[in-house]
């Protein structure tokens, strides 16, 4: 957590900050980058997940990204583009470190972003997508996902309790899944994280590190055995 967070944000502010957190950031990224539509890549949305969940407020991350491409511009000789906001997170923790807490908080109360029906479908669908397999202790994470979606209306109530325990599943899930890959497996995926990580690595720090390491493999892990993310941010 950042010094900027000395007192947690107003219950009603969860819903705006949290789905407005990714989308707006990708699409400062790609204004400041100036070249019109730009995909992030699987690093750049495990280093977004990281700082969110880490509490890096959005004004701070935004911010951030300004900084990184005005130092990017003012040099005499630019070398490539900036092609992952990666680039960007040295500048954004500096900039965490400036912001306020009360320019963190969105006071506006806003709705939920979707209806009982959606999120119910898309917690029956994650589900399902685990049930396939035969494993127990899948089939045990499933069946608490379907009484999640059971549920859906009351969970509509509180939010960020849902994604909590949405968190939880999906971390006892990739537990599971870890276990049953081979060493050889897992270091292919960690091959091919240091080098998408190499170019940014002096420009973090030894927390962010450890915590975009530990999202991008869990994120990796999940596609590569073709399960899906249940957090509700995944449910559009």
């Amino acid at each position: 957590m950042t010094g900027a967070e000395s007192s947690p944000e107003p219950e009603s502010d969860w819903t705006g900050n949290y789905f407005n957190y990714f989308t707006e950031i990708e699409e400062h990224f790609q204004r400041a980058r100036g070249s019109g539509l730009f995909l992030l890549s699987p690093l750049d949305w495990a280093l977004i997940e990281a700082w969110q969940q880490a509490g890096i407020p959005l004004a701070a991350v935004l911010q951030g990204i300004d900084d990184a491409f005005e130092k990017w511009r003012s040099r005499k000789q630019k070398r490539r583009l900036i092609n992952s906001i990666a680039y960007c997170a040295q500048a954004v923790l500096e900039a965490a470190h400036r912001t306020p807490a009360e320019q963190a908080r969105q006071n506006e109360r806003l709705e939920p972003p979707f209806s009982a029906r959606e999120l119910r479908a898309h917690l029956d669908a994650a589900a399902s997508a685990i049930q396939q397999r035969p494993e127990p202790a899948l089939q045990a994470v499933g069946d608490s996902l379907k009484l999640l979606a059971a549920e859906a209306e009351l969970h509509l109530q509180d939010l960020e309790s849902l994604e909590q325990r949405l968190t939880a599943l999906e971390e006892k899930l990739v537990a599971i899944l870890r276990a049953q890959q081979s060493e050889e497996e897992m270091f292919r995926l960690r091959e091919k994280l240091a080098r998408e990580l190499k170019p940014y690595r002096s420009k973090m720090t030894a927390d962010q590190l450890s915590m975009l390491e530990r999202r991008y493999l869990d994120t990796a892990l999940l596609e590569r055995v073709q399960l899906p993310r249940f957090s509700l941010f995944y449910l559009h």
